[in-house]
């Protein structure tokens, strides 16, 4: 065998490194570079290392040289703390490793020292700033492995925090959320140039609670790759719930102008899917408070939403349910209960319709939750939300999150209250003075009243009928400007005034003439308000024609349905303006004749008028519609054209004149 070169120390002359050799049976000191010299202190070259290193803590390093020296195995030494010879109240951290050698004295051992003080300060600085702002901070790798650095994970779901990620995150993570996570991360993990990655997402917490967790995750790029991510996760609970809180009670406050049906459907819109998969709003039809012991009360299905993904919820028309002890024992308290709903089992009878209770079992229903609804001590009703599928059911803090939201929607609930007294009050005022059509020799006759869907939409729109002692028959269509309480006033002010004044001025008096005293009357009396109207005249001649004569102040014009033609409309040849708009102005009659069999339309814009269509093309809906259904009875004609044409969005108000065919 060849000799062993023995080592040249003259290569550590410049290392940065802090380098020193030892030799001989009492491991003298044979070099120590510049490095060496500032990081240690000067040692005297050729001393045993034990007196070279006289230090009470070297006891260690000693028994280190020995191993590597008889066993030719190299040695990493702990980190050490040292304090700093030039500021005693700092600390200094070394690494040392011990490797054997050979020297020109013969066998040795070459310890190398590196001062990691900077880089255990940064990282102690490190785990201290995540330690404040976060739970818990993880090491990600590609491959599904984790490491805490920061624990928390045992604290906030009681289970140990450590294996895989996806066998540790998976079982805890809201059913809801976990599909949205597993494809976020996959997808982060496919790019090519991977950026923060950054998610919120619910974890059962220890108590069976979900708690909304955020995670931020930044790759480590070694080689263009992610190979792992620095994840800091933080419990934000709090912050999410006083988030979704405001902005619920945003987009609730913005409801305004409807009934008690359209408050809560925007009620409903807003919890669903955040609060619920699925919420149905229940209106008591019984309006006193307390509720009667022994009478059965009904509540109807007012309002409903579903989250995506469940089946398509049933219509909400004649959907009621009489209320059993459960929910009348629940709306006394004013207190929520749930219920856990077995696979198989229903909903409790005398909660929800029947077609809900189907509902909720072809869902998938597990548990469903009542809330009574409440506005200035009147119980309106209640609220039922459900889980479905394996969405848990609600914990009590969720529970008390969507009681506030309840209580939070009585102002905009409160409001609509309102308008429905006053709609109210609108129609029994309206219908106070619709009348149902007199007999008419020679002729039928039909009328009807539609009010609008909407609470705030009602009030301006009237006909009537009047027949004088000689046969002839008067009939009036009219709509004052505006949709409220003061609009159905008006109207019957001016209605009963333009009675009075042609009933007074008899049969032959012009329709213009009685318009113009209209205008007049309202003029002078400090009623007048912007109205469209037709006042027209029909006389019957001896072989059963009917000659009409009216005049129309801005309304929508009369629709003719001819037994042996084509329906079109009578606009006459001028048009005058409507009502109290310019009383100077003269008003004009138009005559044309009915012959036997002919229908006659009278109508307010309610019905051919929608915010997508023009009036033209409401009127030209009106004309086709006109034209297939012109055979039928007249009361059948009626409202078969308010259900095809009407949206509901305004009250419609018609009258129908036929004469009768000749024998």
């Amino acid at each position: 065998m060849g000799s062993v070169r023995a080592l040249d120390v003259r290569l550590f002359d410049e290392t940065v490194a802090a380098i020193a050799l030892f030799a001989g049976s009492e491991h003298r000191l044979v070099y120590q570079n510049d490095a060496c010299a500032r990081l240690l202190g000067a040692r005297p070259v050729g001393l045993p290392a034990r007196e070279a290193f006289p230090e009470p803590d070297a006891e260690e390093f000693l028994t280190v040289l020995d191993e590597v020296v008889t066993t030719g195995r190299p040695r990493r030494l702990p980190e050490t703390r040292e304090p700093d010879p030039g500021a005693p109240e700092q600390a200094r951290y070394f690494v040392y490793s011990c490797t054997p050698v050979t020297t020109a004295e013969g066998r040795g051992a070459m310890v190398v020292a590196l001062d990691t003080t900077a880089e255990t300060v940064a990282l102690e600085r490190y785990e201290a700033v995540v330690s404040a702002v976060s739970q818990m901070v993880w090491v990600l790798r590609a491959d599904g492995s984790a490491e805490e650095l920061v624990p928390g994970w045992q604290q906030l779901t009681g289970s140990p925090g450590h294996g895989r990620v996806d066998e540790r995150w998976g079982a805890y993570i809201h059913p809801r959320d976990r599909a949205r996570l597993r494809l976020e991360w996959d997808v982060a993990l496919a790019q090519e140039l991977p950026g923060v990655f950054e998610t919120t997402f619910r974890v059962r917490a220890a108590d069976g609670s979900y708690r909304h967790v955020s995670t931020r995750c930044v790759p480590i790029l070694r080689n263009g790759r992610a190979d792992e991510w620095i994840a800091a996760s933080d419990d934000v609970e709090d912050t999410w719930s006083a988030t979704l809180r405001e902005r619920l009670i945003a987009q609730i406050a913005q409801v305004s102008g409807g009934g008690l049906d359209e408050a809560f459907a925007a009620v409903v819109k807003a919890i669903v899917p955040e609060l619920a998969d699925a919420c149905v709003i229940m209106l008591l039809d019984q309006e006193e408070w307390p509720l009667p012991e022994h009478a059965p009360v009904t509540a109807r299905r007012a309002a409903s939403s579903t989250r995506h993904g469940l089946p398509a919820r049933p219509p909400l028309r004649h959907q009621t349910v009489v209320i059993s002890d459960t929910v009348r024992d629940m709306l006394e308290r004013q207190a929520p209960c749930t219920f856990h709903l077995p696979v198989g089992k229903g909903v409790p009878p005398g909660i929800v319709p029947t077609v809900t209770e189907h509902w909720l079992m072809s869902a998938d229903a597990t548990s469903v939750t009542l809330y009574p609804l409440v506005a200035e001590d009147i119980v309106l009703g209640y609220a039922v939300t459900s889980a479905n599928g394996d969405a848990p059911a609600p914990d009590p803090a969720d529970i008390e999150l969507l009681q506030r939201i309840f209580r939070f929607a009585e102002p905009p609930i409160r409001k609509a209250l309102d308008l429905q007294q006053a709609r109210r009050t609108a129609l029994r005022l309206q219908h106070a003075h619709l009348t149902s059509p007199p007999a008419v020799p020679g002729a039928s006759l039909a009328a009807c009243y539609e009010p609008a869907s909407s609470a705030n939409e009602i009030g301006g729109d009237w006909y009537d009928a009047v027949v004088y002692a000689d046969g002839t028959l008067v009939l009036d269509i009219g709509d004052v400007a505006g949709h409220d309480l003061t609009a159905a006033t008006v109207m019957g002010q001016l209605r009963s005034m333009l009675r009075g004044l042609a009933w007074n001025k008899g049969p032959e008096c012009m329709p213009s003439t009685v318009l113009t005293m209209l205008e007049n009357a309202a003029e002078g009396l400090d009623t007048a308000s912007f109205t469209t109207a037709i006042h027209a005249r029909l006389q019957r001649h001896v072989d059963g024609a009917w000659h009409m004569t009216w005049s129309n102040a801005g309304h929508p014009p009369p629709l003719l349905m001819p037994a042996q033609a084509e329906p079109y409309f009578l606009t006459g040849t001028d048009e005058d303006p409507p009502l109290c708009v310019d009383p100077t102005l003269p008003r004009t009659s138009h005559s044309h004749i009915l012959a036997p069999g002919d229908t006659l339309l009278l109508y307010t814009d309610g019905l051919i008028e929608t915010p997508a269509a023009s009036l033209g093309e409401g009127q030209h809906r009106l004309l086709t519609a006109a034209a297939h259904q012109r055979g039928m009875p007249l009361s059948e004609l009626l409202g078969s054209l308010q259900d095809n044409l009407s949206d509901n969005r305004d009250d419609t108000a018609l009258i129908a004149f036929r004469a009768d065919p000749p024998d």
